[in-house]
C-alpha cells in the first residue's frame, strides 16, 4: 500500500476566500504546494488528501482536480466550531490546532502517512526520504519526522519561531523545544533577538518544520488527547492542540518512538513579502539541477 500525504491548508482560506490562487514562485507561477504535490508523486505517494475549511471546497477542487489522473485526491475539512458531548465550548474565531487538522482527515486515511503544510517548500529528497520510512518502517510504535537543519530555515528578512528539536542517542525525539525570534546576529544563529533572555543555538541543530510521519494507529491517540485538551481548555477560544503536544504526551507515555531523520534540503515559506525573491530564486536552482522541469506540469 502506497503511503498518503496529508496537506494541512485549512489555514490558507483567505487566498482562495477570493478565489485567487497561491503566489506563483516558479517560472510559469506555479505556487509552493505544486512542487509538494510533483515531488509526492515522484516518490511512490499514492493519495493526496487536503484539509481545507468546508466553504473553500469548490475553489480547492477547481484547481487541484487536474491532479486526479495522477495521484488520488481527497478532501477533508475542518470546522471551526465542533461539539464535543457534555462540555459547553466557548465560541471560537479558528479551529483547535494542527492535530485537529489531522484528526479530521481519519476518514480519508488507512495507510501510513506524512503530514506538511500547505505553504511549505520542503525539498525533493526530503518526500524520498519520508516515503521509504512509511513504506518499510513505520508502526504504532515507530513514527517519524523529519529534521532540517537549523540554519537552513532562517530567513534574511526577520525573525522566525522554530521547534528545536532534543534527541536521545538513538535519533529519536525527546521534546519540541519552541524558540522565538530566532534569527543570524553577526554570524551567530540567537533566538529571542531584540529580548531579554536571549541565547545561543547551534546552526546545525534540528528543527522541527511540521513534516511528519504517522502510523493511522496515530488517530485514536489525536482524538483522546484532543478531547481531554477541550475539557481542559473549554472556555479559552485560543487554545490550540499541537501535533508536537500530542507526540510528546506519547513519547512520554512510553507509546511512541519517533525517529528524526536528518535532512539537507533547504526548507522554505514565504514568511515575509521580501522572502518571495528567495524562494523564486531557489526553485530556478532545483529547475537548473534538473530536479523540477519546466513548465512543472508539461
Amino acid at each position: 500500500m502506497k503511503p498518503a500525504l496529508l496537506i494541512l491548508a485549512a489555514g490558507m482560506g483567505s487566498r482562495y476566500g477570493g478565489l485567487k490562487q497561491i503566489d506563483g514562485i516558479g517560472p510559469n507561477e506555479e505556487p509552493i504546494i505544486e512542487y509538494s504535490i510533483y515531488d509526492a508523486i515522484q516518490s511512490g505517494f499514492g493519495k493526496i488528501v487536503f484539509v481545507i475549511r468546508k466553504e473553500f471546497d469548490e475553489a480547492f477542487r477547481s484547481r487541484f482536480s487536474k491532479f486526479e489522473s495522477m495521484i488520488e485526491i481527497a478532501y477533508a475539512y475542518q470546522p471551526v466550531q465542533v461539539e464535543l458531548e457534555g462540555v459547553d465550548l466557548v465560541e471560537r474565531q479558528k479551529p483547535w490546532g494542527t492535530s485537529h487538522a489531522v484528526l479530521v482527515a481519519k476518514e480519508c486515511i488507512n495507510e501510513p502517512f506524512a503530514v506538511i503544510n500547505a505553504d511549505d517548500y520542503y525539498g525533493a529528497n526530503s518526500f524520498k526520504i519520508m516515503a521509504d520510512f512509511l513504506s518499510n518502517d513505520c508502526s504504532p510504535s515507530s513514527m517519524s519526522m523529519l529534521g532540517y537543519i537549523l540554519e537552513n530555515t532562517l530567513s534574511e528578512h526577520g525573525t522566525v519561531n522554530r521547534g528545536v528539536c532534543e534527541l536521545n542517542s538513538n535519533d529519536e525525539l525527546i521534546e519540541v523545544i519552541e524558540r522565538t525570534k530566532i534569527a543570524n546576529v553577526n554570524g551567530k544563529v540567537e533566538y529571542n533577538v531584540g529580548e531579554e533572555g536571549g541565547a545561543e543555538l547551534k546552526p546545525q541543530a534540528s528543527v522541527s518544520m511540521n513534516y511528519w510521519g504517522f502510523h493511522p494507529s496515530i488517530f485514536e491517540h489525536i482524538e483522546n488527547g484532543l478531547h481531554a485538551f477541550m475539557k481542559a481548555h473549554s472556555q479559552d477560544p485560543k487554545a490550540e492542540y499541537y501535533i508536537p503536544n500530542i507526540v510528546t504526551d506519547l513519547i512520554n507515555d512510553g507509546i511512541l518512538a519517533v525517529r528524526v531523520i536528518p535532512t539537507t534540503d533547504t526548507w522554505f515559506g514565504v514568511t515575509y513579502k521580501e522572502d518571495k525573491p528567495m524562494a523564486v530564486a531557489a526553485i530556478a536552482e532545483q529547475i537548473e539541477k534538473g530536479v523540477y522541469p519546466t513548465p512543472l506540469w508539461g
